[in-house]
């Protein structure tokens, strides 16, 4: 395929001035223009997709734990599909190598914080999140994204995207038994006699080698080699009839070595299928979105709901898409993305795609600065990634053998790639510093997403008017502060 590909970057015939004409790819994507090829943004494309596959397996391991492990596959084929839908729109009509997937920390809010929280239903959160979409698109028409996204100082921009790193870290060590609730502490260190906690070590050390390595795809290769080993030490306890409960089995001990029950199992439940088409089944969560139940939960809850999820995508996008951007050179002198409306155009309807398919509003991701690593510069990487997860989406009946031990490990190193953001806050201004401490600290310490954002907007105007230097506050921090105000002295009533 690269073979073929690469006629198109042959020439035909010259120009009048000695040039040769471009390809229909490279006329189309700019390729020649921005110094790439068309295997280098195949290669680009496949990279990204490696780094940020956890996604198909992560994101309905923590929505399921919301709406029910009987949609884990139905959250599989959903998570490829808009994926797979949104990334092709970024790379069509945006033209730029972003790949679009579920949120993470958009899952975890929509989880923990509606549908357990608010003991919502998962398609009223849908609904929720179609309709944030809808909202953030009107404020892409109208230039207002923009507008707020050029208003907010650099360190709350950075300081947003370590919070929710560490936010991820925070599920991904509740997730593995590493973390488990105490009484007296709060919270303290799981037991190492749970299968749960001894593989989730395994699958983390396992990945923090092929990082030091420097083995692209680390942590989907991780997932799939703790996997593996998993598989293999519940063969191995079955025939030893001892216990070795890494995948949650009902009928059988959380203690490694105990004795295994009569007619028990350490292993999952599996058909024995690799490849499945998506069916009615694996399509159940499409669709499934409940607007009359979005609107009678009350106005109130309703525009606090909307405003929690549309902050959250909203900071999540922008931070990622500057950062990829700036990584690709892709920047103007001014510090900004050309062509960043239809950008945020796209990612808005990929949040409105994302709720429709019942996985969660999608978004940009910056696992995309891997492609962007490998010399990918164009819209046609992210068309390959797009093809690449939906021809993942057949393999439906393999994340049946995938245990939340292999994917905590993932949330745990994600979030410490975001954390080394950390470094670019400037740590001897207090005016930056502070509020920038407050948002992170105020996210995980809350659980709450929004809220940590709300912290750090407050306290920033609040310091720069103590400094002297209100004047260096944009006038749209003010009306958003504003507005954090009031969502802090409504919201804590009803989330």
């Amino acid at each position: 395929m690269l073979r073929w590909l690469s006629l198109y970057e042959q020439p035909q015939k010259k120009t009048t001035e000695g040039a040769a004409p471009k390809s229909f790819l490279d006329s189309y994507f700019h390729i020649s223009e921005r110094n790439s090829d068309v295997k280098t943004e195949i290669i680009a494309g496949v990279t990204t997709f490696m780094t940020m596959a956890y996604i198909i397996v992560v994101n309905p391991g923590i929505l399921s734990a919301a709406m029910g492990k009987e949609y884990f596959g139905a959250l599989l084929v959903a998570t490829c599909l808009a994926a797979a839908t949104s990334t092709l729109l970024m790379g069509i009509f945006a033209r730029y190598p972003f790949a679009l997937a579920p949120g993470m920390g958009l899952n975890a809010v929509v989880t923990y914080g509606i549908c357990i929280g608010m003991h919502l239903s998962w398609q009223i959160a849908m609904a929720l999140i179609v309709i944030e979409g809808f909202v953030i698109l009107l404020l892409v028409l109208t230039n207002l994204r923009e507008l707020v996204m050029d208003s907010i100082p650099a360190s709350l921009k950075i300081a947003i995207g370590v919070a929710i790193g560490l936010f991820i870290a925070f599920i991904g060590f509740k997730d593995s038994g590493l973390m488990i609730a105490n009484a007296a502490t709060y919270i303290g260190f799981g037991s190492m006699s749970n299968p749960v906690v001894i593989m989730s070590l395994v699958g983390l050390f396992i990945i923090m080698v092929l990082m030091a390595l420097k083995i692209k795809g680390n942590i989907l290769y991780g997932i799939i080699l703790t996997s593996i080993i998993a598989l293999i030490a519940c063969f191995a306890a079955n025939s030893m009839g001892i216990a070795f409960n890494v995948f949650g089995n009902p009928d059988v001990p959380a203690v490694a070595g105990a004795a295994l029950p009569a007619g028990a199992s350490n292993l999952p439940s599996w058909g024995g299928s690799i490849i499945e088409l998506p069916s009615a089944a694996t399509l159940s969560t499409v669709g499934q979105v409940d607007f009359v139940g979005a609107l009678s939960i009350g106005i109130l809850p309703l525009i606090t709901l909307v405003f929690a999820l549309g902050m959250v995508d909203f900071f999540d996008t922008m931070g990622t898409v500057v950062a990829v951007g700036g990584q690709a050179g892709l920047l103007d002198k001014d510090g900004k993305l050309p062509g960043l409306k239809e950008v945020l155009a796209v990612d808005s309807l990929a949040a409105m795609i994302g709720g429709f398919m019942g996985c969660s509003s999608n978004t940009t991701y910056v696992e995309s600065a891997s492609g962007v690593g490998a010399g990918g510069r164009t819209g046609l990487a992210s068309v390959v990634t797009a093809i690449l997860f939906l021809v993942a989406m057949l393999f439906v009946p393999l994340a049946y053998l995938i245990p939340s031990a292999a994917t905590a490990p993932a949330l745990i190193v994600v979030g410490f790639m975001m954390l080394t953001l950390v470094k670019d806050i400037p740590w001897d201004k207090l005016e930056d510093a502070l509020p920038a401490f407050l948002t992170i600290v105020g996210m995980v310490f809350t659980f709450s997403i929004s809220k940590g954002i709300g912290f750090g907007f407050i306290s920033y105007c609040i310091i720069k008017v103590a400094s002297g230097k209100w004047r260096e506050v944009h006038p749209v921090m003010w009306i958003v502060a504003f507005v954090f105000a009031l969502y802090f002295i409504f919201v804590s009533s009803i989330i």
